[in-house]
């Protein structure tokens, strides 16, 4: 099958999946790139490729629509001109047998999110839990900063407070990122096997509620300046606890 016209209805319809509202009707969203569409294809994401004739779709058992490059600019709002899009089905991922967790507080840039994420399953954590006001995981710009880590880990929005209650509960202890004058030293943390790890907006920080709630507080020692971007210290914090994990 072949569409040629940007007035296509079907050309309308998944270039809606550009809006959140309309993915979380359709339980779709949009991929761009041969990177991408492979990893997504490699998590049994796919429901339909979008390619230009020339291109050689990675999955050949996913139904294929060939399109124009100016159709494929259109749906994604590329300006890098890719020949191969996506659509995508939600993952479906359960935190059941989780036992490392990450909760993000209100974290709202797209590129500090994706690099979180894919940093989380670059160091082997399992679910990643956000507030109301995080940024949207299946924006474009996200999407594209996990270069496609997002596909492979279990990401839902929830209420933190009630999250770190249940983890409590079930005596998962909570590590919240803080400049606080009683915060430890990430060097000098022990690291049981099950935890979660908590970080907090760009400019405020973890809200007060979730640290009152928090086991313990932590900061990463630094020789300049007294914080790091959030993408950055997430990275650093996720990658020292998995070296200090016990076996």
């Amino acid at each position: 099958m072949e569409i040629t016209s940007l007035q296509n209805a079907q050309v309308k319809k998944w270039a809606r999946l550009k809006q959140k509202k309309y993915r979380e009707a359709e339980g779709r969203f949009l991929i761009e790139g041969m990177h991408l569409v492979e990893e997504a294809g490699k998590a049994g994401l796919l429901t339909h490729i979008l390619c230009t004739k020339e291109t050689v779709p990675p999955c050949p058992d996913i139904p294929c629509t060939h399109v124009t490059r100016a159709i494929l600019d259109k749906i994604t709002g590329s300006v890098s001109g890719s020949d191969i899009a996506a659509i995508c089905r939600f993952p479906d991922r359960s935190d059941e047998n989780a036992s490392r967790w990450i909760l993000l507080d209100r974290i709202q840039d797209p590129g500090n999110l994706g690099t979180i994420i894919r940093s989380a399953y670059a160091f082997g954590y399992d679910t990643i839990l956000l507030s109301e006001g995080c940024a949207d995981p299946y924006n474009e710009k996200v999407i594209r900063s996990t270069q496609g880590a997002l596909f492979h880990l279990c990401i839902r929005s929830c209420s933190l407070p009630d999250a770190v209650n249940d983890l409590k509960q079930h005596g998962v202890p909570i590590y919240a990122t803080a400049l606080h004058k009683d915060s430890i030293p990430l060097a000098q943390l022990s690291v049981p096997d099950t935890f979660a790890v908590l970080f907090g907006n760009e400019g405020q920080g973890v809200s007060e509620e979730l640290l009152a709630m928090s086991d313990a507080t932590l900061f990463i020692e630094m020789e300049r300046f007294e914080s790091l971007n959030v993408a950055v210290a997430a990275g650093i914090t996720l990658y020292e606890m998995k070296q200090k994990r016990h076996p």
